[in-house]
Formats: C-alpha cells, structure tokens, sequence
C-alpha cells in the first residue's frame, strides 16, 4: 500500500532564519499551491514522525548548517538519505547546499566564520566552497548582492533566459562538478562573475544530483528570495540598487525556479499563485434574532473606538459590524477577496496576525450569494432544518454559523482568541472556502483551497461528565458521524468506501487503483482542541474533507457513481454537523457504549492489523482495538508465527502516531 506523496515539508528547525523560511514558504505556495501542502517542520518531525512515505519534496533553506549538524546527524540524515534513495526530492537552498554536499568549506582563513569538515548527507559527492564572493556578515545584508546566474538552458524542456539576477547572501559554489564520478550530477546554473573562491572546475551555482531513485536540487544562491519580500536598508550602500535589479528580473528568477521544481519531479501550478486577501466574516443564523442574542452576549468584551466595535482577542483582532448599522452593498461587498493579481502580488509576504478580522453580522437578512460567491447561505440552512427533521436529538448545532471566503485558520481564531470562544454556546459553526493558514495536527500549518470543506465546531463539555464521558472520545465519535453523514448524505453515497484511521484521519478507496488492491488515499481529518471554562471542557473540534476540490488529492466527489446526488459542500456540512450532534448526545447519555463502539469498529481500518511498537523496541503486534474507558489503542503482543502471547499494550492517541503504511506506531516528542 503507497500513499501519495503530496506534502512538500519546509524545515524550520535549529540552524534555519526566519527570513529564509519566510521567503522558502512564500514562493513555494505560489508555484506549488494547490498541488501539495506546504508545511513546516521542525527538527522533532524529522526524527520521530513517519513523514517520508507522503512527502513529496524535503527543503532545507538557508542558515548555518552547524545547527543542521547539531540536529540531525545520525538518526535525522539516516532518514533523509533513505527518502531521497527511495524516490523522494531534496532541496537545499545556500546552507542547506552546504549540507547536501559531502564537505563544507567556508571562509576558510577567516576565523571568526571558518567551518570545514565532512557532511553525512553527501548528496553532491563533493566539496561546496564559499562564500563565493566576499563580505558576508551573520544576520546582516551587508554582503548580500545581486549575482548573475548563467543558465545551463539544454538542462531544461523548455526555453529559459539565459542569465538572470538571483539574491545571494553567503551561498557556495560546487567545486569541481567536471570530476564528480559514481554519480550523475547536472549542472543548473553557474556563477557569471568571478569567484573569491577556487571553484575548481567550473563555477557551479546549482547542481541537480541523481541518488537512487531520487534526486537532490542544492543551490548556492537564494533563486527562491522574492525582491518584494525585501526590506530597504537605508545603511548598506547599494542596497536599492540590488533590489532594483532583482526586480527587473524576478519575472526570470521565477521561471528558472518554477523549472527547478519540475526537475525534481514537482507538479508547478499552470498559474503564478499568490496567497489570497482576507475577507471579511458573516455571522448569520437559522432565525436572525439568534444573531442578535449572540451580539448582547458578546456586549461585556466589545471594546468601542472611533465609533466602531472590537473585540480585541489574545491573538486577533475583530471589527464587529451590523447589517442593521446602514452598510450599503458597497460595503458588504468589500469582504470579497481582492483578484488583483498584480497587487496581491506586489503585497509580498503578508502576516495575517495583524489583520484586523471584519466580521459582518446579519441580523436582518442572509448573506446573499453575491457576499459570499463560494457558500449559499439558503441552502445551508434549508438543509440544516431538513436534517434536523430526520436525525434524532439534532435541534441546535449549526444554527448559528460564521463563514469566510477566506480566513486564516477556522481553528486557530477561535482556539487562540478564548475571549471570544468563552462567550460562544456549543454548535456555533465557523465555516471557510479558503484557510491561507490551515492547521493540522502537531505543527501542520498550509494553504487549503476552495472545494474543500473546512470547518470548527464549539463543543461545551460538561467537566462533571468527564471521568466517564472523556474528552478523547470527541475524536472518536466525530469520525463516526463524519463518514455516516456522507454515507447517508443521498442516492449513491450509500456504499462509498470511506475508513477512520487511529486517531483521527478519514481515508477512501483509491478510485485510480484497482479495488483488488485495497490502497487507501486520505481525504479528511480531525483537529481536537481542548480548553476550559466555565466548568465545561471547551472543545474547538476542527474538521476538513477534500469533498469537490480536484486537488491536491482525491475527494469525495472521485468516489461517486453517475447516478449520485450532487454534492452540494453547505448540505454536506448540514449532515456532518447534525448527525454529530445526535452522536454526541448519545455519547453524553451513554458513554462509548457498545453501540457507538461497534459503529466505531464497522468503519476503521485496523482489526488484527500488525504492528510495530518502536517505544519498546520494535516489539510486533495486532491491533485488538480501543479501551471503552480511556479511548487508548488496544494491541496484543505476537510471537514470530504472528499468534497472540497475551501480553496487551495501550497507547495514548495524543502520545503515539501511526504510520498506517509500515503499521508502526511511534512515540511523539
């Protein structure tokens, strides 16, 4: 069984600079975006999580690669090796060259800078050298420049400019590329001006180095550095000239890139993307008056200024708005996303963090579909009564919903912001089109596009019922009520081959497989945030399933047969949100009783499966299932004909991952 490989990780461990990081992500998810998941990992990932079986592209940006050493050698390089040998894609960007390289050179003599020896990694079977030109300073611009790249044109399909300006601040050269034997290495792009180094045989700024079934882009340079992400520095002579010439050929710069990528196998988007404007919030309810209450509730933490309200939370901040205050169409249309491409583009890196949030409650009327092109708020709601009808116990989840065409995070501004989560009732619904920071488990954070349903809940939880109602199971029952909702959603969704995967993922039949196969393909999962207030456990219960969207990878509407009902995202949100409802006021009755054990049981993936227990030293075992009690998976210890020895294991879900493909569960750090 081989998952996709559609997650491209950016390490932003120790050894890395933030401003390397922030230029790495920001021109990734404009040409990578929405084919893969931009994510960012720390060194903790590299080391204890199975990330290599869907990782698609591994990227080590610029810093000092003493700090990569200081990490990662050993178990970590061990790791990286084995990925790129098995198919996957390096990309090593100026210290991250350094580090691919089987010998780091620099500013030999200078002894303040000097670092030489061997690397494990050793990618390019040889020595990288710099810095190739003279004046670099840690943490400083002063020897950045803009340095002229002579493209290798006959290493690439397509026609590319032959020279191009490209940021430098540091980077190496590859000595000696002519001599390299044992290994194809391809030479990309060489440095046009003349070195302060030896590069031995030629001057080479970046090299593409075949390793087993993978490859190894290292570069020198910094083509991945925008020029609208630079900051003037009034102090450094020059520097306004640098960043004038970087701009004349960022056109240039950003199709050498764009070959780079596919070079290593990438899928680049048709289209220069850019990451969206944030639009304003609609607050809106089944019977407006809803919306009303919810605003008085909130009157003890609007704060007023300049005749405006704000409610200012511990991590954003939100401009609170009446449709009854005399806002005209103009301004309601106001919260569209801008589709200026030019001038999304000129904006360059954005923080979102210090966005104010607009949000727009409806107290008179639904949000019109010209507010809100990508959501119908009618039929949003048309459904909700609809299937508040026909499921038992399901009267008030979803009746009052915020929705974004574009937001951060659903997640994030309402588990960071508890001033205003303390003041929301449970069923409130926050609901995105597009999240520009979507988040996922541990440190996962990435653009997730339109076609997706993206959505949190607020799930107040009685402390009392904790001891025999536990907050784990939140987890549980939400995947049950997910892949029943879809199951029950209309004709032809009856038999969908849709899994749970310990502890919270949702997977689906691969329909480019063969069914004889049985390869699994993610669509969906669940994000359990747990606070506390009031005497109840605050959940922020998150959830995303790739529902209509094309990519980055199969969806539900991949699955279904000619004959199905469309699949409309608000319904499918309707019926998610109200069999959860139903479920969870079973689970408040009942506890994990039998029944919602044997629900649980008849969708997921795991009974009898083997595993690998790598905490206690790679000890072998099956799958048994979960404890009623506490919610930890249950496994058996097996001797070497595979028959149980009676020896039980539990593991935490929130300790524990599960790399389904290997059938390996490994502690989390």
């Amino acid at each position: 069984m081989t998952p996709r490989r559609l997650n491209v990780l950016v390490y932003t461990g120790t050894g890395t600079t933030s401003e390397s990081v922030r230029q790495c992500m920001y021109s990734l998810r404009r040409l990578l975006s929405p084919n893969y998941a931009i994510i960012p990992v720390s060194e903790s990932v590299i080391l204890k999580e199975p990330w290599a079986p869907t990782c698609a592209l591994l990227v080590i940006p610029g810093g000092a690669d003493l700090g990569y050493c200081r990490v990662l050698n050993g178990e970590g390089n061990r790791r990286i090796g084995e990925f790129v040998r098995r198919g996957g894609a390096y990309l090593g960007l100026c210290a991250g060259g350094y580090y691919g390289s089987s010998r780091c050179e620099f500013e030999v003599g200078n002894k303040p800078l000097e670092v030489i020896g061997s690397r494990e990694l050793g990618f390019y079977p040889g020595t990288c050298r710099g810095g190739a030109f003279q004046g670099f300073e840690y943490r400083s611009e002063k020897g950045a420049r803009a340095a002229v790249l002579k493209v290798a044109t006959g290493a690439f399909k397509n026609g590319l400019p032959e020279t191009f300006s490209s940021y430098y601040n540091g980077g190496g050269v590859f000595v000696d590329v002519g001599k390299v034997t044992g290994r194809k290495v391809e030479v990309l792009a060489s440095y046009a001006a003349d070195l302060d180094v030896d590069g031995g045989d030629g001057k080479a700024a970046l090299v593409l180095c075949h390793i087993g079934d993978g490859k190894a882009l290292l570069s020198g340079p910094h083509p991945e550095f925008a020029p609208v992400n630079l900051s003037a520095q009034p102090t450094i002579p020059g520097y306004d000239d640098l960043i004038n010439k970087l701009q004349e050929d960022d056109d240039k710069r950003f199709s050498f890139l764009k070959a780079c990528l596919e070079k290593l196998g990438l899928e680049v988007s048709a289209e220069n993307a850019t990451l969206p404007t944030l639009s304003s919030i609609h607050l809106s309810a089944v019977d407006n008056s809803q919306v009303s209450e919810l605003l008085y509730s909130w009157a003890e933490v609007i704060d007023k200024e300049n005749g405006e309200e704000f409610i200012t939370g511990e991590a954003d901040r939100f401009c609170i708005q009446s449709d009854q205050d005399g806002l005209t169409l103009e301004d309601l249309q106001r919260s569209l996303p801008a589709e200026d491409e030019h001038a999304a583009r000129e904006t360059g890196i954005v923080d979102y963090s210090t966005i104010t949030k607009r949000v727009i409650a409806h107290e008179k009327a639904l949000p019109t579909t010209e507010m809100t092109p990508r959501f119908d708020h009618k039929l949003y709601f048309s459904s909700l009564r609809k299937f508040q009808v026909t499921e038992d116990g399901a009267e008030d989840w979803g009746n009052i919903l915020m929705y974004g065409d574009v937001v951060t995070s659903t997640n994030s501004l309402l588990e960071k912001n508890p001033k205003l989560v303390s003041k929301l009732p449970t069923g409130f619904t926050f609901s995105a089109a597009t999240q520009v920071a979507g988040r996922g488990r541990g440190t996962n954070v990435w653009v997730a596009p339109p076609g997706g349903l993206m959505f949190s809940t607020i799930i107040n939880h009685p402390a009392h019922l904790a001891a025999s109602r536990p907050v784990v199971f939140i987890q549980y029952i939400a995947a049950v009520a997910i892949v029943e909702a879809i199951q029950s959603y209309g004709v032809g969704y009856e038999n969908l081959p849709i899994k749970l995967k310990w502890p919270n993922d949702i997977y689906a039949l691969d329909p480019t497989k063969p069914a004889s196969s049985k390869t699994y393909v993610k669509i969906g999962g669940i994000l359990s945030q747990c606070g506390y207030c009031d005497g109840s456990y605050q959940i922020v219960l998150g959830i995303g399933i790739n529902a209509i969207n094309p990519r980055p990878t199969t969806s539900i509407s991949d699955l279904l047969p000619a004959n199905a009902s469309p699949l409309h995202l608000e319904s499918l949100l309707a019926r998610i949100v109200t069999r959860l409802e139903s479920i969870h006021a079973q689970f408040r009755r009942q506890g994990f009783s039998e029944n919602l054990e044997q629900r649980y049981y008849r969708h997921w993936l795991h009974t009898g499966q083997a595993i690998s227990l790598e905490a206690e030293g790679g000890v072998r075992a099956r799958v048994l299932g979960i404890t009623r009690d506490w919610g930890m998976l249950r496994a058996e210890e097996t001797d070497a004909e595979g028959r149980g020895t009676g020896k039980i294991w539990t593991l935490q879900s929130d300790e524990n991952s599960f790399d389904f493909w290997k059938g390996l569960v490994r502690r989390k750090q």
